[in-house]
């Protein structure tokens, strides 16, 4: 007789009738979603053609090298600037200018240059002295003193006004700033001289420094405050890259020991994970035990002592939170709420028992299904192969298309009161034109690369496009993965004699079927993810831009809608999860196995929450216990504290690089293989809740679940001799 329990809501459909052709994953299927498979596959080829044109229109030079101001690239093979690679700013104070923000370029000339100044200097003071040999290389190709005057020198920046020492940066001499006392200076000086020989503060060449650090390309960071350490990244690197050469050995030991222990950990989980859960309840239970305690005796030792029986409302709000702890009542609170919480806890452990103990059977379950299916571990590197491609093709087609278009000038005044700021201009003609005579010393400068025909006014459009498809390829990926994995597990479940019944290679026939049948079904869980998640980067952008210019209602409002967009993304993800699982057993159509898995999960909600939440601490402990312990090991090797093989050490400059290399790869080995596991236990799940509707232990339809299982709930199967034969 079932209990109440075991019968099921009506609020969320019937129980699924029973089919006596079942015999686990269906194998006479039909495609599914088809409309939706031909929608992905012309995306795809779209794609390509999108990376082809951005193939054809974009150079990645532009990326890799600065551009000055006439164009050309700094340090490129086989151009009069190869030995030039750094980007020099003939007056980085310009770049203050709030011009940058409308033409995102710096309004000054821009110069190759083959090292950065390593002095301060201006122009004025280095006029036919001996210094000028050193200033003159800081100049434009062919200028010769005495051409001009220096005030028409500076006028038309064919010099920069002052240099001031800098270091190379991102290929470009920023200033070389460093903070002393809390003082910012450049070469210990906190005053310069800028070219109209006027004193200046160093906090000028910040504001500049950051601005042109900003304006070429969205993608550079403001590298003001700290530009002195990441100055010294070059060296840092090279040892990085020394001590990865010493020890890679060494890591890869570490992460073959990882992959050895996360398979032990996951296939002794049968034998362990009644006593790691039971544990850690018996271990909440004592520390709970021990703060009720604690907050007796500090309310006991405070009771009677002067002030220490104020009420709190008597004292009021304190940012010194250790006032409070000097109070009796204080004391008195903890341990009211803490003892309110434990007796809550006794509570649901007592009613959620038989729940726990179903958890702990089916998690046993699963290592028994992975010990019988051990492919099914290494499936993650097909998952990461192709995720690896999905990330190399948008990466390129992202390189390539902001690297289209041809190289745009503009016209360059000294003063903002010229009318031909800011507008198109050619450098070839330039000087032909009246606008020399116009705004004396107006140069037509190299601002950045676009167009005005059609492909470039929607390279906004393409690059959205790039990244759309980029996140429907990499969600498709991961669902492939999801459904190929429940297929073959769902296989053992569903086998009434295990392991004898277990179909061949599992694996392979079920990514066969989730490629042949279910493309569409795939795709049409992947597009409603990715589009929730295109939104959220969208907010997230916009956020980012608007952040200083915002009110508080629009914060209020953004953040609200990043709430919500993430909430719905986990269910999303949740709801696809369940319905890849279904997708891969019985080989209906998304928008049905949705429907039939979150009923299913609804009816048995209480079953669901407690096996999830079970699930993902012991993933969370067996992840922490891995990459801790190898971690730990790492490190009392790398610091020579094993006595035994101290002489195996290599010589490193830091030993936190292999160290934080091998805990990080620890964890990401571990995380893929209790992946793998949590889609087991999942899989498992639901074909046991299913299993649990669908049969009734009679000879025509017994029981496909585990004797223990069946013990836990009182079920049997029985046969014709009421002898039960499993």
């Amino acid at each position: 007789m079932a209990r109440k329990t075991d019968i099921p809501s009506s609020n969320y459909g019937e129980p699924r009738k029973f089919d006596p052709n079942f015999r686990g994953p269906v194998h006479n299927r039909s495609c599914t979603d088809v409309v939706c498979c031909v929608i992905f596959i012309i995306v795809i080829l779209g794609y390509i053609a999108l990376g082809t044109v951005a193939w054809i229109h974009g150079d990645p030079r532009k990326v890799v090298y600065p551009t000055d101001s006439h164009g050309q690239f700094c340090g490129h093979q086989n151009t009069p600037n190869a030995h030039k690679a750094i980007l020099f700013y003939f007056n980085m104070l310009k770049c203050a200018n709030p011009a940058v923000l409308i033409n995102l370029q710096c309004p000054t000339t821009q110069l190759c240059v083959s090292k950065c100044p390593d002095r301060f200097s201006t122009l004025l003071d280095a006029w036919n002295t001996k210094n000028w040999e050193y200033y003159r290389q800081f100049c434009k190709p062919g200028f010769e003193i005495g051409s001009k005057s220096a005030t028409e020198v500076i006028r038309d920046e064919d010099c920069p006004s002052m240099i001031v020492p800098s270091r190379p940066f991102l290929q470009r001499c920023f200033p070389d700033f460093i903070t002393r006392n809390g003082i910012l200076t450049v070469a210990n000086q906190t005053l310069f001289k800028d070219g109209n020989n006027n004193e200046r503060s160093v906090s000028d060449l910040k504001e500049a420094a950051k601005a042109a650090n900003s304006e070429p390309k969205e993608f550079w960071k403001d590298i003001t405050g700290g530009l002195a350490s990441l100055l010294n990244a070059r060296e840092i690197g090279m040892k990085i890259f020394e001590d990865y050469a010493n020890s890679w050995d060494w890591i890869l030991i570490g992460l073959v020991i990882t992959m050895v222990v996360s398979l032990l950990f996951i296939l002794l989980l049968r034998f362990t994970a009644s006593v790691l859960l039971w544990l850690t309840v018996f271990g909440v239970f004592g520390a709970l035990n021990y703060g009720i305690w604690h907050c007796y005796w500090e309310y006991d030792t405070l009771t009677g002592k002067p002030g220490a029986d104020v009420a709190i409302s008597d004292i009021g709000l304190h940012t010194d939170f250790s006032i409070y702890l000097q109070l009796s009542q204080t004391w008195l609170i903890f341990m009211i709420s803490l003892s309110v919480i434990e007796v809550i806890l006794f509570i649901m452990v007592i009613f959620l028992r038989m729940r726990l103990r179903i958890a702990i059977a089916l998690l046993e379950e699963g290592s028994k299904a992975i010990s019988h299916i051990m492919t099914t571990l290494f499936y993650p590197i097909i998952t990461f192969f192709l995720l690896a491609i999905c990330i190399a093709y948008w990466a390129v087609t992202a390189v390539f298309l902001a690297s289209s278009g041809n190289a745009v000038y503009k016209v360059t005044p000294t003063d903002d009161a010229c009318m031909y700021a800011n507008l198109t201009c050619r450098p070839k003609t330039f000087s032909q034109t009246n606008i020399t005579k116009v705004c004396p010393g107006a140069q037509c400068l190299f601002a950045f690369y676009g167009g005005e025909s059609v492909y470039h006014r929607y390279i906004l459009v393409l690059h959205l496009c790039n990244l759309f498809a980029f996140l429907w390829l990499v969600n498709f990926t991961i669902a492939l993965g999801q459904c190929t994995l429940a297929g073959a597990f769902a296989s053992y479940y569903w086998a009434l004699k295990k392991p004898d019944d277990i179909p061949a290679c599992p694996l392979y026939s079920s990514f066969s079927r989730a490629i042949r049948y279910h493309t569409g079904s795939l795709a049409f869980g992947s597009l409603i993810l990715a589009m929730v998640q295109l939104a959220r980067i969208v907010l997230e952008y916009l956020d980012h831009k608007l952040r200083g210019s915002q009110n508080a209602c629009a914060r209020f409002l953004f953040c609200c809608l990043r709430c919500c967009f993430y909430c719905l993304e986990r269910f999303i993800k949740f709801i696809n999860r369940n319905a890849y699982i279904m997708i891969a057993i019985y080989g209906k159509s998304f928008c049905t196995s949705s429907r039939d898995s979150f009923c299913l999960l609804m009816r048995n909600i209480l079953r669901v929450a407690v096996l999830d939440k079970v699930t993902d601490f012991l993933l969370f402990l067996g992840k922490l216990l891995i990459s801790g312990s190898v971690g730990v090991l790492a490190f009392f090797f790398f610091t020579r504290k094993i006595p035994v093989i101290q002489e195996e050490v290599p010589s490193l400059n830091y030993f936190w690089v292999p160290l934080l290399t091998v805990i990080f790869g620890s964890y990401m080995i571990a995380h893929g293989f209790f992946n793998v596991y949590a889609m087991c236990v999942d899989t498992l799940f639901l074909c046991f809740l299913w299993d649990l509707e669908v049969n009734d232990g009679s000879p025509e339809r017994p029981f496909y679940m585990k004797r223990c299982l069946r013990k836990l709930l009182s079920k049997t199967n029985v046969q014709k001799t009421r002898r039960e034969h499993r």
